[in-house]
């Protein structure tokens, strides 16, 4: 049987989230043989948006497409780099005439990777077209271009994300949702062979309140002030779903939730 391994990252988190990268993301895609690395980097500048500069140290560890969310546009100078930069995706169901792209196509060994962003409208501050109808529509354009095909889902609500798994099952071959920070334990193969988890958690500081500051968090719960919610900086992971492939059948064969420590 010849397969593919991608592995599926979560939520990356400032400097420490960007600094696991960098350390582990070679070792992991030599030791664990991994030939496609997606992975969420909203977040990994100062805990909102991704610099250029940044974003250049990800790709050039390793990870083949980065994709963003609802934070994309918090680093003004990204904004002209996505009109150049494929592998840097936005949500594909933002307006069509944002900068950027919401999918792409690269050839890895003669493996056509494509790799679609979606950022969900439940509980989510964005004003942004129907993630579903989206991706039908795009589905029809770019089936027959790859052969594999990864979802990055960027939402709040765990329901969106569950529907999106089941409303691609057997469309898409890996879907694994962002946002929320926290993995969760519902890494599965769907019935039509899509290998799904809610949420990929978070690559960054686990002693934290989703990577920022506890006391600082805890403050604002607790008196409703506002305050500049610090990065954390102990307990550093790199979370995320590893996922095989099966060339022939394009069915997953097998999902694994990925916590890797420095």
């Amino acid at each position: 049987m010849k397969s593919v391994k991608v592995l599926c990252i979560g939520d990356i988190v400032g400097s420490p989230g960007r600094d696991v990268i960098i350390e582990l993301v070679p070792k992991l895609r030599e030791s664990r043989k991994i030939d496609f690395v997606v992975a969420n980097a909203e977040n990994a500048s100062g805990g909102n948006g991704l610099m250029i500069e940044h974003a250049k140290n990800l790709l050039s560890a390793g990870v083949d497409v980065i994709t963003m969310g609802d934070h994309v546009w918090d680093k003004r100078e990204l904004i002209e780099y996505l009109k150049v930069t494929p592998t840097i995706l936005r949500p594909f169901n933002f307006p069509a005439n944002n900068p950027g792209n919401g999918y792409t196509i690269l050839n890895v060994n003669g493996i056509r990777f494509g790799v679609i962003h979606l950022i969900g409208r439940v509980f989510m501050r964005v004003f942004v077209d129907c993630p579903f109808a989206s991706v039908d529509n795009l589905l029809q354009k770019i089936s027959d271009q790859a052969d594999i095909i990864v979802v990055d889902m960027h939402a709040e609500a765990t329901s969106e994300k569950v529907a999106m798994g089941w409303h691609l099952n057997g469309r898409a071959h890996v879907i694994f949702g962002t946002h929320t920070h926290i993995q969760t334990a519902d890494e599965t193969i769907l019935p039509k062979g899509t290998a799904y988890i809610t949420d990929a958690g978070m690559t960054g500081p686990y002693k934290s309140v989703i990577g920022r500051d506890i006391d600082k968090i805890l403050s604002r719960f607790m008196t409703q002030m506002p305050a500049f919610m610090d990065i954390a900086s102990e307990d550093v992971r790199l979370c995320g779903l590893l996922t095989e492939i099966d060339i022939e059948s394009k069915r997953a064969v097998k999902v694994e939730r990925v916590v890797e420590r420095l």
